[in-house]
């Protein structure tokens, strides 16, 4: 039996007027996942517990069967496990993104224009990186690049309870109540202010204003956490498993448990991505022995945050025709196999970042392609219509995997 996770990032949504009172999900033409899911079982899963942020790291903890309540330290320890930094006990790891600011003359008088610097592309953000840290490193502080926006600061003996926010959640949003509080807030405060001398006449952003693009004008840090400690994915189900995703957060959390990391070419972390190369790197390595593949895409939590309805609605389409098609036509030569397709969380359009509610999954076993709900379709309000709701999202990875 091989196993298959088709995990579309804030891929949930909420009615919008735009499109007629539909989610994205309902306006999406998705066949694939039409079809299976008449044969399948389908239903709600509550990925984030209670009194816990609606993160991606809390929900794919979630999903990949590790209470989050347990084992979660924080997201950015897992961004730095995948990016091949090492952490020690006393080391505190932040996440640092590439941010857009207004240019109003006091920082504290700032927008959040764009948490992401308009997608800036890795081969930019790096040398970007490279002179924030040559001009901010010190003693006990180091940054270090990452892909596209999402880059890392170890700060040893760092504080874990400084409040920071994340910048997706305040896009539009003046900064002053949202900058760094409590211990250690005064540090942060003095690097992202000090980052903005070191962008603000960089090349690289003055060849992005000449395009049109948005400029990295700010670091923003958030995520802060300590080295996690998990079990192994094949000593607690018993099974060889392989992460297929180009954001750091999902390849870490694989790594940190054991997983394989799956480079892919034209991975990106948006919609501009390799769809159609993830789900052939994921059945390269279901032949290659592997018995469980993690397939992740964030394209459609990008779209969200950014309020883009069509562009989330074309990334729904996509992941059902470029991975989800592409795997059901090399899985003919598998004669056993389960697949699932789910979100980790909604990344409502309205809102423009993640939400508590319960997201809609379905697994289909190849051993039973017959039809049991011909009425049956992917959205959230069929998946609530079954009444079957997992209420810890931690043990729906021991429902997929029962035989």
């Amino acid at each position: 039996m091989k196993y298959i996770i088709i995990l579309g990032d804030g891929m949930a949504d909420w009615p919008i007027d735009d499109i007629g009172g539909k989610t994205p999900l309902e306006a999406a033409f998705k066949p694939n996942m039409d079809k299976l899911i008449k044969s399948g079982t389908a239903g709600l899963v509550n990925t984030i517990p209670d009194g816990m942020s609606p993160g991606s790291d809390i929900a794919n903890l979630s999903v990949f069967g590790f209470d989050p309540k347990t084992y979660y330290t924080g997201r950015s320890p897992l961004e730095a496990i995948s990016m091949g930094l090492k952490l020690d006990s006393d080391d505190t790891a932040l996440r640092c993104n590439l941010v857009t600011l207004s240019d109003e003359g006091s920082y504290e008088d700032r927008t959040m224009v764009d948490y992401s610097a308009g997608e800036i592309t890795t081969e930019e953000s790096t040398v970007l990186m490279n002179a924030v840290a040559e001009a901010l490193n010190r003693d006990g502080l180091s940054f270090h690049p990452g892909i596209s926006y999402r880059h890392c600061l170890i700060w040893k003996n760092g504080p874990l309870d400084i409040k920071l926010v994340p910048p997706h959640d305040i896009t539009g949003r003046k900064i002053a109540e949202h900058l760094p509080k409590g211990p250690g807030g005064e540090t942060a405060l003095e690097l992202m202010k000090k980052s903005t001398e070191i962008l603000k006449d960089h090349p690289v952003n003055a060849s992005r204003i000449e395009r049109g693009l948005n400029p990295a004008t700010s670091i923003w840090l958030w995520g802060q956490g300590k080295k996690p400690e998990m079990p192994l994915f094949i000593e607690k189900y018993g099974l060889c498993g392989s992460v297929v995703s180009a954001v750091d957060l999902i390849k870490g959390i694989g790594i940190a448990s054991g997983m394989k990391s799956v480079k892919v070419e034209g991975a990106t972390g948006n919609i501009k991505t390799n769809f159609k190369g993830k789900a052939e790197a994921a059945i390269r390595e279901l032949h290659e022995g592997r018995d469980l593949v993690y397939i992740h895409i964030e394209a459609p939590d990008e779209c969200g945050h950014q309020g883009l309805l069509k562009e989330k609605i074309r990334a729904i389409e996509l992941i059902d025709k470029e991975v989800l098609g592409t795997l059901l036509r090399e899985l003919e030569d598998l004669d056993d196999y389960r697949l699932m397709v789910l979100p980790d969380h909604p990344t409502p359009i309205a809102i423009r970042t993640h939400c508590s509610d319960p997201v809609p999954f379905f697994i289909y076993d190849s051993r039973k392609p017959d039809v049991t709900n011909p009425e049956a379709v992917y959205t959230e309000a069929f998946a609530k219509s079954t009444g079957l709701m997992i209420r810890e999202g931690h043990k729906l990875m021991d429902i997929f995997l029962e035989a």
